[in-house]
């Protein structure tokens, strides 16, 4: 037998059947069995961890991709503190080379290989190293490059502490329009990750606007209780939205009443730097933040504390512009609140540069002269981003047709809808043989 040289060394006999049951199966093209099979031995083969090497040789990973995936998350249940390089090794080999039709079969399975090897990487400060891995990974099991699967959170967690941020932008930047189901269903907390470690790199990209809607996403998500994540969400989409706009736009009415009632009485600190931005008194809001920097230090955001200050000076000097025509930098330091002239010269020149307004700085005389934006939108550059702004609402347009029509020919959904108009029917007919006094 094929499988007899696994068991030469003395482990058990179930080992073999593992081996015999993958191959019969893949044979038989039985993958849906197959998988089923394999979630239920990764306790059995993680106890015959000094084995797994032979069984893992018997497998061809194109042929069998189901069988090896089996042994390799075995293998990590009984990783220890040892060396990782070899099992990273043999998990790179097999999410290229392995099948994607087998492996979307145990999509639980692979993810949750993905998981683990995430979490070993960052344990022993490797996080890098598995980045194009998950890349890899989210292409052999997802269906279209729109659709969300839990391993998309593993990638966003690893660029974040390795602080490589781009292959997860690459990723980030595309809207997703379906979520891939594990086990027949999704779980939460990988939703939520993904878009609060999405929210967190365009905060660190300084896209703020990308960053506001992914954390916007975390804390509408439908919940009945709190949530840690949707908590430290929301502090940072206080932040985001104070560097951003100076105030915190309301959120929208399908919100969860729990962000309400539970969320934001644990974020008072956050609360108060709201409530004094809207009064724009400066001496009280650094005072605030001083008062509660130990919160926002323990929260990870002092960094962004400090940004909301700096973006608080900006408003004002944007608030000028709209005042006078010409102000001296010592004139300007003094309304708006900065420490002196060089201070006020720093602010305005990067503002200049980053088109934040338009100006002029006279070195004689320490005068700046405010301009109209030169911009009139006549350009190629412009047009350009026109139309490809339009292409894409055209095409979101289309996906949302193309959804409406799936849904409408659900046969849940269709279930669903004739089973409520029936309850609607006998509702109205029952209703008229209610008392008079009756209240409901």
């Amino acid at each position: 037998m094929a499988a007899s040289s696994v068991v030469s060394g003395g482990a058990p006999i179930n080992l073999e059947v593992y081996v015999n049951n993958v191959r019969n199966l893949t044979q038989q093209g039985n993958f849906t069995s197959l998988a089923e099979m394999i979630g239920k031995s990764i306790d059995m083969l993680g106890k015959q961890a000094a084995h797994l090497n032979d069984a893992l040789d018997t497998f061809d990973v194109q042929q069998h991709s189901l069988g090896v995936l089996g042994i390799l998350v075995a293998k990590y249940n009984s990783l220890g503190s040892g060396d990782i390089d070899p099992l990273l090794i043999k998990t790179q080999e097999f999410i290229s080379l392995c099948n994607g039709e087998q492996i979307r079969y145990a999509k639980d399975t692979f993810t949750d290989l993905c998981h683990k090897m995430t979490q070993h990487l960052i344990d022993r400060k490797q996080a890098i190293r598995g980045i194009a891995m998950l890349k890899r990974a989210i292409q052999k099991v997802q269906l279209s490059p729109t659709q969300l699967t839990s391993i998309h959170a593993d990638l966003c967690q690893l660029c974040l502490v390795s602080k490589c941020m781009k292959p997860a932008v690459d990723v980030l930047d595309i809207d997703i329009t379906d979520i891939s189901k594990e086990s027949g269903q999704y779980d939460a907390k990988h939703f939520l990750l993904y878009y609060y470690y999405g929210g967190m790199i365009y905060t660190a990209l300084k896209k703020y606007d990308r960053a506001l809607f992914f954390f916007e996403i975390v804390i509408t998500t439908p919940s009945m209780a709190v949530s840690h994540i949707m908590l430290e969400a929301y502090k940072k989409f206080i932040l985001v939205s104070l560097i951003l706009h100076g105030k915190v736009p309301a959120l929208p009415k399908y919100t969860s009443h729990i962000v309400t009632r539970y969320i934001k009485p644990l974020c008072q600190a956050y609360q108060d730097l709201v409530t004094l931005f809207a009064s724009n008194n400066r001496h009280e809001i650094h005072t605030s933040v001083t008062t509660h920097r130990d919160v926002f230090v323990r929260d990870h955001n002092m960094g962004l504390v400090n940004q909301c200050l700096t973006a608080m000076y900006k408003k004002n000097i944007q608030r000028l512009t709209k005042t006078f025509m010409t102000l001296s930098l010592t004139d300007m330091a003094n309304r708006v609140k900065l420490s002196g002239a060089k201070l006020a010269e720093q602010y305005v020149l990067q503002m200049i540069e980053k088109g934040e307004i338009f100006a002029t700085i006279s070195q004689k005389d320490g005068m700046v002269s405010f301009h109209d934006n030169p911009e009139k939108y006549n350009s190629v550059e412009t047009m350009n981003l026109l139309d490809k702004q339009m292409s894409e609402c055209m095409e979101l347009v289309q996906k949302l047709q193309e959804m409406d029509r799936e849904i409408t020919v659900d046969p849940h959904y269709v279930q669903k809808s004739c089973g409520q108009m029936e309850d609607d029917v006998g509702g109205s007919s029952s209703s008229t043989k209610l008392p008079v006094g009756h209240v409901m």
